[in-house]
């Protein structure tokens, strides 16, 4: 029995299927996780949300900003953009019971020694006190408030968390941090403009699993979002595994027992 840890998929099933077939996983026995995005830009976003959904048990995913996008859309606060590939989720038979199912996904997960999540973890939080925030704007997801929840849920203020934020400014910076966030400032503000590889940091901003002093440095966190990683950085502790398969790289699985990767090259 192993778990694997897939990057995002963001619609990609054909690659997923080959390299389930490649490490011949069994969902009887075995466990995927999945780091969020498991929707949209791909070619097959309806059929990759199914197969995840029908896994059951066997699997778990964190919600990623592309899974909160449908969901927005879905209830009626935002729009498709020119490049979603979402629509046939929408007009889909079975889209509530998906939507349902996805509503009900964590923003973090801790077992077996490792957290994930989508983005990553504030600077500021120790993994404690993340999974406590995680739980706040879960519970609202679950709730008859997740209407409130997504039409203030895009925007980049507040940039920076503080214990004092209430409403839906405290749930939108923590959504930001779990789902958005590639660079921070060393006190932790939010640079959500930049989404290049960390050579192209602006001044003073670094990548934010490289903030000094964070409070999570000597903690295990898988995350994906961030394909220009490629999968790599020198830094402990920390898996990325979003390879950009969706921009035409690979696919990328880890088994978290021994940490060993293993990458399929089949085209969405």
């Amino acid at each position: 029995m192993s778990t694997y840890v897939v990057g995002d998929l963001q619609g990609c099933l054909s690659p997923l299927l080959c390299l389930l077939d490649q490490i011949g996983f069994n969902k009887k026995t075995d466990k995927l996780w999945c780091t969020g995005d498991i929707v949209n830009r791909g070619p097959e976003s309806l059929e990759t949300l199914r197969f995840i959904h029908e896994l059951g048990d066997s699997c778990i995913t964190v919600l990623g900003n592309h899974d909160l996008h449908l969901l927005a859309i879905a209830y009626g606060h935002a729009s498709l953009k020119r490049s979603d590939t979402l629509q046939e989720i929408l007009d889909a038979p079975d889209a509530d019971t998906l939507l349902q199912w996805l509503l009900h996904r964590p923003l973090l997960h801790h077992e077996h020694g490792f957290t994930m999540v989508h983005a990553g973890i504030a600077p500021q939080w120790t993994i404690k006190a993340a999974a406590g925030y995680a739980q706040e704007v879960e519970s609202v997801l679950q709730s008859d408030k997740h209407n409130g929840f997504f039409k203030q849920m895009y925007g980049n203020l507040p940039d920076k968390w503080s214990s004092k934020l209430t409403g839906f400014d405290r749930l939108r910076v923590i959504t930001n941090y779990f789902t958005r966030m590639r660079f921070c400032y060393a006190d932790g503000k939010l640079d959500l403009s930049n989404k290049q590889a960390p050579e192209f940091a602006k001044p003073d901003t670094y990548p934010w699993f490289n903030v000094p002093r964070r409070a999570a440095a000597n903690d295990n966190i898988i995350f994906g979002h961030w394909a220009t990683l490629m999968a790599k950085t020198d830094t402990p502790h920390v898996f990325p595994l979003d390879t950009g398969c969706v921009w035409g790289e690979s696919l990328t699985i880890m088994r978290l027992e021994d940490q060993q990767y293993f990458k399929c090259s089949c085209k969405p």
